[in-house]
């Protein structure tokens, strides 16, 4: 998009900065496993074993290693890997941003370890915090009432569309059997809706990336239980025709979704529930900097309008009594609950941290924090030279590879030291490399991470298609790898494959 990018730009991997992973290889293979490291049989079990014969041992390998070895064995593998840590991740549209080791801290604190069958009486810290956190997350979204309980995003969509299925079951309206989910949706979408138990009614985009209102006024019926949105949407495109959109779904007698993952691009500027949305989640691992990726843990708050509130999971958090001193807490369980959705009250350690951020930020901060996520977005796009069609845009952007192979582009970046941006997705964009560098990254970072870019279009393909070649793992088959997968490890004996 930039007129005249820097020479820099243009530089090849060796002149911009010469990135090689760390490599470690011990006895033909990369650094071992403890155990391969060293073995000691202990020997273990005995005669009064509960367990049958089957089941038990009479010893088991394990290694015994000292503290260096230890020591060097876990920073060997960490060198051997990209984290948040090392440096950027550009991925679009659920993005690993780096969180605040301050939030770690909070959550390591003793008085955080407590036991989830320990009474109200002797929790009322712990209760105060969660009811809180709710009012925090219910007026940062313009929701009446929050539920904690779900243990990721993913999670979060499942117990909206629960809570609008027992909505309308209430009312007597058992036959909307239909959710709308507009084609350029998270994948997570359309599986939420599906496992709710509904059809699903894919909406195709107009050609401003936007939802057709015309599509959306063909799918609307008296079938309709709700149309799953996210605004700013995939392309970082903000849905303007929100109101009439939230009249269309609500004339019908349905509900409006809102699909949390883009919310920090909106962070005191605007909020879903004075939108029209009536339910939300929020990927609190993304807008408010908890852990994400490696399968969990996570968090996917849920917030609903009163009307919806009867209905959600079982407990929540209310006042019990307050006085001029001292204000209780209890847990009760919603007039209409759709029951337990997770164990105890979530993934507590995780709501801590989320707490801790918006506490730290504070209205001021998250207000910054979002425009800042806008300001990158918006810089980076400016700097590189692969097509962005789609615009104006947010937090993030979807470019296009155009006739380089998307993957390739991504797998080269790799040898320039940056993690690549998502790819091949969202499909209304060719070859598209989805792109979302947060607010936390600085100029420099955007300035190197738009070099990569554009070092990499100017590359042939036979350079594209041997990528990576710095890194510790080179190119891998990954047709073979999800067909065949390895789901268990094991040591190869000699001859086999």
């Amino acid at each position: 998009m930039s007129d005249e990018p820097d020479a820099a730009d243009h530089a090849s991997a060796d002149e911009q900065a010469r990135y090689d992973q760390a490599r470690y290889v011990e006895n033909g293979q990369y650094e071992p496993l403890l155990s391969e490291k060293d073995q000691t049989r202990v020997e273990v079990g005995g005669d009064d074993s509960p367990l049958p014969d089957d089941l038990t041992r009479d010893s088991i390998e394990l290694p015994s290693l000292s503290e260096p070895e230890l020591a060097r064995h876990y920073t060997r593998l960490s060198q051997m890997v990209y984290g948040i840590d090392s440096g950027p991740y550009p991925l679009g549209s659920c993005t690993m941003k780096y969180n605040p080791k301050f939030t770690e801290d909070v959550a390591a604190l003793p008085s955080g370890a407590v036991h989830p069958d320990r009474s109200e009486k002797s929790v009322q810290g712990t209760l105060e915090l969660m009811y809180r956190l709710q009012d925090y997350l219910g007026r940062i979204g313009g929701m009446d009432a929050v539920t904690l309980q779900p243990p990721a995003g993913a999670a979060g969509e499942f117990v909206g569309i629960r809570v609008a299925a027992a909505y309308h079951e209430h009312n007597g309206e058992e036959g909307r059997d239909e959710v709308i989910v507009p084609e350029s949706a998270h994948g997570t979408n359309f599986a939420s809706a599906a496992l709710g138990g509904y059809d699903v009614v894919s909406l195709p985009s107009d050609d401003a990336g936007r939802v057709d209102l015309e599509a959306l006024e063909a799918a609307l019926s008296e079938n309709t239980a709700a149309l799953m949105l996210t605004n700013p949407n995939t392309l970082g495109l903000f849905e303007r025709d929100i109101e009439e959109i939230a009249d269309m779904v609500h004339d019908v007698g349905g509900l409006l979704y809102y699909d949390g993952a883009n919310l920090n691009a909106l962070l005191g500027r605007a909020r879903p529930g004075d939108m029209g949305f009536d339910v939300m989640h929020y990927n609190v691992h993304k807008t408010f900097a908890t852990p994400h990726g490696g399968g969990g843990p996570g968090a996917g708050p849920v917030g609903v309008v009163d009307e919806l509130a009867p209905f959600l999971p079982s407990p929540r958090v209310r006042e019990a009594d307050s006085t001029d001193t001292e204000t209780t807490y209890e847990l009760f369980d919603p007039e209409h609950t759709i029951g337990k959705v997770h164990g105890y009250q979530g993934n507590w350690l995780v709501l801590i941290k989320t707490f801790a951020y918006i506490a730290r930020l504070g209205d001021e901060g998250l207000t910054d924090a979002s425009a800042k996520a806008v300001l990158n977005a918006n810089y980076l796009a400016s700097r590189i030279e692969y097509d962005v069609p789609y615009e104006p845009f947010h937090h993030e952007f979807v470019a296009s590879a155009g006739d380089q192979d998307a993957a390739d582009v991504a797998k080269r970046m790799l040898d320039y030291g940056v993690h690549p941006p998502t790819t091949k997705w969202p499909e209304i964009v060719p070859e598209a490399l989805m792109t979302e560098p947060t607010e936390v990254e600085s100029k420099e970072t955007l300035d190197r991470l738009a070099a990569a870019f554009n070092a990499v279009a100017d590359e042939d393909d036979g350079t594209l298609e041997s990528s990576p070649e710095r890194t510790t793992a080179r190119r891998i088959d990954q047709t073979s790898a999800a067909r065949n997968p390895r789901l268990s490890w094991h040591a190869l004996e000699d001859g086999e494959e």
